[in-house]
């Protein structure tokens, strides 16, 4: 019988120790790796996360799970790269659109 594995905690769960250590690395070792502010790498490493879910949400049938997800990496990517108020707001803003439908429905289904 095969073994079944959650991707989608697997997924998390390496986008999140991936963040982790840039910014333990950031901490204790040099503000930047390869040039990149070591924070901007942590968010773009969970934003990129996000997407992935997305992508792996869109290749088992959830595309509305998907858009969310990629829409909330979208977003986070912009939050962490902006330099502007206007820039920074449309971030939030897609972050919290498809951060939102996530959660939203996530409470739906575990309530059915």
């Amino acid at each position: 019988m095969a073994e079944q594995v959650d991707v989608q905690e697997l997924t998390i769960g390496v986008g999140t120790v991936i963040a982790i250590l840039l910014l333990i690395y950031g901490t204790f070792l040099g503000e930047t790796l390869f040039g990149i502010d070591t924070m901007a790498l942590a968010i773009g490493a969970f934003a990129a996360t996000f997407v992935a879910v997305g992508i792996l949400h869109g290749a088992y049938g959830r595309g509305d799970f998907a858009l969310a997800h990629v829409v909330a990496g979208v977003g986070l990517a912009l939050v962490g790269l902006a330099s502007s108020v206007p820039q920074l707001l449309g971030g939030y803003g897609l972050l919290l659109a498809g951060g939102g439908y996530v959660a939203l429905e996530t409470i739906r289904a575990r309530e059915e």
